[in-house]
């Protein structure tokens, strides 16, 4: 018997679709952000041009969208931030995953191109702040807020403030590519933060 069922659609826009997120992660990594053009992306994914036009309207949106797909896959539905009662270890776990995430180039280049168009354009930078920052700088505050309760913090702090002294020594150095992204400075950042610099009585 012949099926004459018609090809689902769904599934090969899936397929177009993967495909072109896939293409533009590789080619930014591959040959930079000012070398990745629509059309090279249209032809590493082996679609139309036209058809990345139809979902996208540039290529940052294009990668915007990859990156996000790449952070989901990668979190794999765990979004959840470590509480094992001892903050200072949590940190540091947290810490560690986010520089071994920092220095591995499949996150690295498409990051930088991001970080630098959002520059550029300011509504990319408004997507890229609210949806690859903000989510995880919300489960740095959900851990201090619940350590400040245990009487862990003290009371009344900036928790948002706070969350930027851990993750921001580490952006300030990968951005800036002048000295190693290691555990052991993660662990540094971590214990300055909850320790502070004056001499202990």
């Amino acid at each position: 018997m012949t099926d004459n069922k018609a090809p689902d659609s769904s599934r090969r826009s899936e397929r177009s679709r993967r495909a072109i997120y896939d293409a533009a992660l590789a080619l930014v990594t591959e040959v930079g952000y000012a070398r990745t053009t629509i059309e090279g992306i249209a032809a590493r994914a082996g679609v139309g041009k036209q058809t990345i036009y139809r979902w996208w309207p540039s290529k940052a949106a294009v990668l915007l969208e990859a990156f996000l797909d790449l952070a989901d896959q990668a979190a794999d539905g765990n979004y959840d931030f470590p509480n094992t009662g001892d903050l200072e270890a949590d940190l540091k776990a947290v810490l560690r995953a986010t520089v071994d995430e920092m220095n591995d180039p499949v996150y690295d280049g498409p990051t930088r191109a991001l970080a630098a168009e959002g520059v550029i354009d300011a509504a990319l930078g408004a997507q890229f702040v609210e949806k690859l920052l903000d989510p995880p700088i919300q489960l740095y505050v959900g851990r201090l807020r619940a350590a400040e309760t245990a009487g862990g913090l003290r009371a009344g702090i900036d928790l948002r403030t706070a969350v930027e002294l851990f993750i921001g020594p580490l952006t300030h150095r990968w951005l800036l590519r002048t000295l190693p992204l290691t555990h052991e400075y993660a662990d540094s950042v971590v214990e300055y933060a909850l320790n502070g610099l004056s001499p202990r009585g």
